[in-house]
């Protein structure tokens, strides 16, 4: 047979089979560019998912915690109890009851009378003063200590958080409340004339003779202080405003992410809304601790001590940290879904081992026709595990306070029913029937 000559005109067939092959390489070169346009846009979405549940998180925490009263207070009532906020409190009250009564000037006064009104008492008893002005102070603390660890204390104290919190709403306005004082350097302090009050009542039913010398004290226990407070007015109203919209926002984005990921890959576009997410709180636990750093830092020596400082911050971002943890958790599972359902080699090696054990748990089914409604489970396995945890992760985002205990129930359920799709899921068998 002859070979065509080199440079030799092509002939129609020739011609017709190099058009075909150019074609075919224009469109798969037109394919990559468009799968990489695709990736693109689909990363894009992914980094706006993680800005957006980064927002999510605090917003919804500034409306549900900082912004209800009734929440707020609930989560600061248990500081009552808190031995480091109880001394804190002691000492201060301690400090302001002996500064404004002269214990010792009234005590040298009361001696000074005795020793003329009773020739028989030496005069040197005058020099006892400084020793039963220290014994009533330490009576007076040891009283105020009793006083803060009673239930009066408490409901003085959950009354006092009710008014701080309102004002704190109102630091948005630049209003302010009776009883709860804010300045314009950022602080927030409780009036301590009612818990003071309480322990004028207390040292009179217990016979301290000084009681009625107490004065109405105009001093203040320092709550917060942060100079950033006033400057975040428009942060936290802003904050406020989005926590309805934000949610919402994340799952349409995450839902343009996973669409807009090329055909084939939208299952590893899906676990990677469940990475962006993940990190996403990672950052917010960083920056969490940062803030917590600042608002230390803040916080002057002699307005409330460092302990104390701690314990009202963490106390407050415990619902803020406990909804980090749940949105986190949720994220690792939306991941590993979408990993597990994935064409990837451990996916399918993982998948292969858990469907041999399911397949031994439904072993009383071989043999039989699978039932439609099995079938039909397994022709939209993937649909159903998609909306499974879509469904949990709206009822998560959407709660109005979901606690640690919501989290695990909801996860639970959703694991729960995703093991019951790959338990009821079976493929059509085709049968094949013998040629007559």
């Amino acid at each position: 047979m002859n070979s065509p000559e080199v440079g030799a005109p092509l002939d129609a067939d020739e011609r017709t089979e190099l058009e075909r092959l150019r074609r075919e390489v224009t469109r798969k070169a037109e394919t990559r560019g468009h799968r990489g346009l695709r990736w693109t846009g689909a990363a894009i979405l992914l980094v706006l998912v993680a800005v957006l549940a980064f927002a999510t998180v605090p917003a919804r925490y500034v409306r549900a915690e900082v912004l209800d009263t009734d929440r707020y207070v609930q989560t600061m009532t248990p500081l009552a109890a808190d031995p480091v906020l109880q001394a804190e409190l002691s000492d201060r009250i301690t400090d302001q009851i002996m500064t404004r009564v002269d214990v010792q000037r009234l005590t040298t006064e009361a001696l000074t009378a005795l020793t003329e009104n009773a020739p028989r008492v030496p005069t040197a008893v005058i020099g006892l003063a400084p020793v039963l002005a220290d014994e009533a102070r330490s009576f007076v603390h040891d009283t105020v200590d009793s006083f803060v660890a009673s239930d009066r204390f408490e409901a003085l104290w959950i009354r006092a958080n009710r008014e701080a919190h309102k004002t704190m709403v109102a630091v948005v306005t630049g209003e302010t409340r009776p009883g709860v004082r804010i300045g314009d350097d950022g602080t927030v302090a409780i009036a301590l004339a009612p818990i003071i009050d309480g322990v004028r009542t207390e040292l009179d039913e217990r016979g301290f003779t000084f009681a009625d010398k107490i004065p109405t004290v105009d001093a203040t226990f320092v709550l917060f202080e942060s100079p950033g407070l006033v400057k975040a007015q428009r942060a936290v109203s802003a904050l406020n405003n989005a926590a309805t919209v934000l949610p919402l926002a994340v799952l349409l984005v995450a839902a343009g992410a996973v669409l807009l990921a090329p055909g084939g890959s939208r299952l590893r576009a899906f676990s990677l809304v469940g990475v962006a997410i993940a990190v996403a709180m990672l950052l917010l636990v960083v920056a969490i601790s940062i803030g917590r750093a600042i608002y230390l830092g803040d916080v002057p020596a002699e307005a409330l001590s460092r302990d104390a400082a701690a314990a009202l911050f963490d106390t407050l971002a415990l619902p803020l940290r406990t909804a980090v943890r749940a949105v986190f958790v949720l994220a690792v599972a939306i991941a590993a879904v979408g990993y597990l359902a994935g064409s990837s080699k451990s996916a399918r090696s993982v998948r292969r081992g858990f469907g041999s054990i399911t397949d031994r748990v439904r072993g009383s089914a071989d043999g039989r026709a699978p039932h439609p409604v099995e079938v039909a489970v397994a022709s939209h396995r993937i649909a159903l595990r998609v909306a499974i945890v879509a469904i949990a992760a709206v009822t998560l985002v959407f709660w109005k306070y979901p606690s640690g205990l919501v989290v695990m129930v909801t996860l639970v359920i959703a694991a729960a029913a995703l093991l019951l799709v790959e338990l009821v899921a079976r493929p059509a068998v085709t049968a094949e029937h013998p040629t007559p």
